[in-house]
């Protein structure tokens, strides 16, 4: 065990599995905005129940929701990386695929999942406004663009908080699967220096404290945002 330690920190594995966690950061806060931005058009349309995209939302949410996420990725990334790296290299820019294709599609994939879940917070927060704060507003006149910005935006805000960070902490963990096409993040980091040095407890030990740590912070994070904005309704 002391032998491993250090080796982990004498042979620079920490500094990979650093770089691996901020590579991990990056694509979960990218994916969570393109998440939340989904989810907040598709919870709006479903809650709305705009004709015929509703539909559209249900099966999106439907087929993400009922399938495999390391799946989804397999399908975006093998499906397209052949035409992006041929297309790529038409233009002679070869290397784009290599180095930064396996962020953007796990961006995408992992935002679309993101995104599916978050359709269902944002829904169940905006059927959870009183209709009757909708309907005072509508009764002085209030526009319908200002009846959404300063009725049911806000509240919907507060009431989603604790069901995103749910999304969020999933997105985190779902992160562990873009490892599947060769993004160097945490948990690839920690299973090639598993695979180096022979000591994979160790090394998907630290990976697992650095995630909590990841997740504990984040957590911190919510809660206080939460409290910000209950405070703020009170006044």
């Amino acid at each position: 065990m002391d032998f491993g330690l250090m080796q982990v920190w004498q042979d620079g594995w920490i500094k990979a599995i650093l770089l691996g966690a901020t590579i991990t950061i990056a694509v979960g806060a990218a994916s969570m905005v393109a998440g939340a931005l989904i989810g907040t058009i598709c919870g709006v349309v479903k809650w709305a129940r705009i004709f015929p995209l509703t539909f559209v939302v249900d099966a999106y949410t439907s087929l993400v929701r009922g399938v495999p996420e390391l799946l989804i990725i397999y399908l975006l990334f093998f499906s397209s990386v052949e035409f992006v790296t041929r297309v790529a290299s038409a233009f002679g820019y070869a290397g784009v695929a290599d180095n930064g294709y396996a962020f953007i599609i796990a961006v995408v994939a992992i935002g679309t999942i993101s995104g599916a879940y978050a359709t269902e917070v944002i829904r169940g927060a905006l059927a959870s406004i009183p209709a009757g704060h909708i309907e005072a507003a509508r009764a002085v006149g209030l526009p319908g663009r200002r009846i959404f910005r300063r009725i049911i935006a806000p509240q919907m805000l507060r009431i989603a908080i604790p069901g995103m960070n749910n999304v969020w902490q999933t997105t985190i963990k779902d992160t562990a699967l873009v490892s599947v096409v060769g993004l160097q993040e945490l948990m690839r980091a920690a299973t090639v220096g598993a695979g180096s040095t022979r000591h994979p407890f160790i090394f998907f030990l630290i990976a697992a404290v650095v995630y909590l740590l990841i997740t504990l912070v984040s957590q911190t994070g919510f809660d206080w945002v939460e409290r910000l904005l209950k405070l703020r309704s009170r006044k």
